[in-house]
């Protein structure tokens, strides 16, 4: 469904770019959200992209605050148009073993990862509904399906946005709605790039495929599912992971 506006929260990030730019291919308006525009420098994103012939726009707005999240799509809305499609791609890390995790850390990972795609996503649905259409997708992580050592709030918390979306795909099937995650395993973002080679390689070692994925492999499923072609996939979680977790 061309001629309309994804939005994707954290879309100036590694794997968030690579999303923008197939959605973009795609036909859509892309809005890229930034929790602070100066801060991430989105007028360099922005430049940058252009000179690609990518058309994006950016929107500030916390995903922690509902308000603001609420204001955010509502002004997109109005100003650039109906938005079909939300990938909830933002999302931070704060690790620790949970013996010494102090709740700081344990509330910003959840408040970011979790809480902020019920606030997207809530403030997003009426829209859907109203035009009863809409894609929702939402990007968890291999880590949690499987957990990480260290990683018990992002763990939980992409547990749980999973849980989210098998719970809300139910709701709203008979909508014209659908809503899916995407759990990603290692990917070779600029930042995971910069870890030491030593601690990289033996990432890569747990992996059956004996590489990392590409940022660009977990746009191209977000795409699908964002099509017309994925139209009776919903509640659904794709993993993306060269084979480091499988189930069924």
């Amino acid at each position: 469904m061309n001629n309309s506006v994804a939005v994707v929260t954290g879309g100036i990030g590694g794997i968030g770019t690579e999303i923008s730019k197939k959605l973009s291919e795609n036909g859509y308006t892309v809005v890229a959200t930034t929790f602070n525009k100066k801060i991430e420098k989105s007028d360099e994103w922005i430049a940058e992209h252009k000179s690609n012939g990518f058309e994006f726009l950016v929107e500030e707005a916390d995903v922690t605050d509902f308000d603001a999240c609420a204001e955010m799509i509502k002004k997109v809305e109005e100003t650039v148009g109906p938005i079909n499609v939300l990938v909830n791609c933002a999302g931070i890390t704060r690790d620790g073993f949970l013996k010494n995790m102090d709740e700081s850390k344990w509330d910003a990972v959840l408040s970011t990862n979790l809480d902020g795609v019920f606030n997207m996503t809530k403030n997003v649905l009426d829209y859907m509904l109203s035009r009863q259409f809409g894609r929702i997708i939402n990007i968890s992580s291999v880590n949690g399906q499987r957990g990480q050592f260290g990683q018990t709030n992002y763990s939980a918390a992409k547990a749980g946005m999973h849980g989210f979306t098998m719970a809300l795909a139910q709701e709203v099937a008979r909508k014209g709605i659908t809503v899916n995650s995407v759990s990603p395993g290692y990917i070779a973002t600029s930042m995971v790039m910069e870890i030491d080679e030593e601690i990289r390689n033996d990432l890569v070692s747990q992996i059956p495929m004996q590489r990392m994925g590409k940022p660009a492999e977990i746009a191209n499923t977000v795409g699908f599912l964002a099509s017309n072609d994925a139209d009776y996939i919903t509640g659904a979680n794709i993993p993306v992971n060269g084979g480091l977790f499988t189930s069924f």
